[in-house]
């Protein structure tokens, strides 16, 4: 399994094929490990679009340079402590770009006889496109690099999902394509001595050198680079950083980072869940029939069978044992019911007595699940029992406590939609048991929409949909998404959440909340637990 997904956002060090592990949800940072290509998440990633699903804010880029040894990566990281609760973070090194060395490059590198600090060590190209995805909220797939074999690995590391993302790197301000990209730019400036006696102590600890080899290549090349390269560029940084002693910048830089994020700050939920946006049946019916012509949805053909599914999964004393049955029969046949938005080609059989069929093939070449947890989680089962050799994947987004925002804390999808090249080509079944604010829902879509997934090739499945809810903002933003649903509820009632403090409700009653009627109540809570 952990060739076939890729997950961001949780640990402080993940990679893009080897790592699948759960998520913490407390809001502490996690502890910064001296590794390069950090994701750092505290917050969650909040909505960076509007409710008509465009795009309205890019990540927050920061370019650190400087000298080797400088600081740049101790910079970067007291920023991030210095912010404190804040939402995602990545630290990208410049290091992961070196170029690929051939066989005589090898030789010079492994004798200290090759410039690694020249600009044309660094293959700016690519660093730039890949900024540039993240900056745009874009998935990306960096190259991974090896200090000890001097080369650049087979291997990639999948990244998504930033809000904030530090660029750092000894060429990080010299090449225009890389300005352009950044919000602030920082250099940090340090004393020559202090620079070489940090970089003996790292060389010999981490990268396994010895020090006359190091000094060799610090006459030779990298104080060359530093004269000519790296100090010219720090007349293009918006801030000077000292290499120590640095506390001052830093509050600077992180409360000039903090008015940002602010100012960038988007508050969608109660955009798409207010009446106004709601859209209503032509003739007035509330009939499943004039819902799906208003809203283009697939609803199950109602029958004695489904009705009295969803009765008994509506009902508050049906037995767990029963609700996680009927509830897995419910998907199922959602699951087959969706199958018809698949592309499909003609086929001629023989059968067994030697005669021709005529039918038909599935002509979709990557097909697979990516469940909304947890509630997604219960579609599952069905899911399995239709289409039983493709992968699933997973988004957790839940409800941030004081706005009731969606917000993005868990990302992990199927090897072809994290390549934006195999993504295009690929159908993917969004799984949630409902959408009624269609917040999370709005998030699931846009996240695959950034990977390249077309939209006419998602397919969300769900339980009950709520008619006076946010799904009329969803497929006005996403028309060409499918959805297909079991029953439609018409109430959406308005509420508080008692325990939070939220904004308009000075009596300290909570934040808003919106509950679908009759509805299922919490369906992933009654299926796990």
């Amino acid at each position: 399994m952990s060739n076939d997904f890729g997950e961001v956002l949780f640990s402080p060090e993940s990679s893009s094929r080897h790592e699948l592990q759960a998520p913490p949800l407390s809001p502490s940072i996690p502890a910064l490990q001296p590794k390069k290509n950090t994701v750092l998440v505290s917050h969650g990633r909040p909505p960076w679009y509007a409710e008509d699903g465009q795009r309205i804010s890019d990540a927050f880029v920061i370019g650190v340079a400087g000298g080797s040894a400088s600081g740049k990566t101790h910079v970067a990281r007291q920023i991030v402590r210095k912010l404190g609760s804040i939402p995602t973070v990545i630290i990208l090194s410049q290091d992961s770009f070196y170029k690929f060395h051939n066989e005589e490059e090898l030789a010079l590198a492994h004798a200290n006889q090759l410039d690694f600090d020249h600009p044309d060590a660094i293959d700016m190209t690519m660093f730039a496109a890949c900024l540039a995805d993240l900056k745009a909220c874009r998935q990306s797939n960096i190259p991974v690099y090896s200090f000890a074999q001097h080369q650049r690995l087979e291997e990639t590391k999948y990244l998504y999902g930033a809000t904030i993302i530090i660029a750092e790197g000894i060429m990080a301000l010299t090449d225009p394509r890389l300005r352009a990209l950044y919000d602030l730019k920082v250099f940090v400036q340090c004393d020559s001595d202090l620079m070489l006696a940090r970089r003996i102590k790292r060389d010999v600890k981490e990268r396994g050198r010895d020090v006359n080899g190091i000094l060799d290549q610090y006459l030779r090349h990298v104080k060359p680079s530093y004269d000519n390269f790296v100090l010219p560029s720090s007349t293009y940084a918006d801030i000077i950083v000292p290499g120590s002693n640095n506390d001052v910048a830093i509050d600077l830089i992180s409360t000039h980072i903090r008015k940002q994020l602010l100012e960038r700050s988007n508050k969608l939920r109660q955009k798409i869940a207010v009446p106004h946006k709601y859209i209503s049946s032509h003739s007035g019916s509330s009939t499943p029939e004039s819902i799906l012509e208003d809203l283009d949805l697939t609803i199950l053909k109602s029958t004695p069978q489904l009705e009295g599914i969803y009765t008994i999964l509506r009902d508050i004393t049906t037995s767990r044992q029963d609700f996680i049955f009927f509830t897995d029969r419910l998907s199922t046949l959602l699951v087959e019911h969706a199958l018809q938005h698949l592309p499909f080609v003609p086929k001629t059989v023989t059968t067994p007595v030697g005669v021709e069929a005529h039918g038909t093939k599935m002509n979709a070449q990557y097909v697979c699940g990516v469940s909304i947890l947890r509630s997604g989680g219960a579609l599952e089962r069905g899911f399995r029992r239709v289409i039983n050799d493709v992968p699933i994947g997973s988004l957790l987004i839940q409800s941030e406590n004081k706005s009731g925002e969606a917000m993005l804390l868990h990302v992990m999808l199927p090897y072809y939609v994290r390549y934006r090249h195999l993504a295009e080509d690929a159908y993917v079944f969004l799984l949630d048991a409902q959408i009624g604010t269609a917040a999370a829902a709005f998030m699931a879509v846009r996240i695959l929409l950034d990977h390249g997934v077309k939209e006419d090739h998602i397919i969300f499945i769900t339980f009950i949909v709520a008619r006076g809810g946010g799904v009329s903002v969803l497929k006005r933003a996403f028309p060409g998404v499918k959805i297909v649903c079991g029953a439609v509820d018409d109430e959406m009632q308005e509420g508080w959440l008692e325990g939070y403090k939220g904004e308009g409700n000075p009596e300290g009653k909570g934040r808003t909340v919106w509950v679908m009627k009759p509805g299922m109540g919490q369906i992933g809570d009654r299926y796990y637990i």
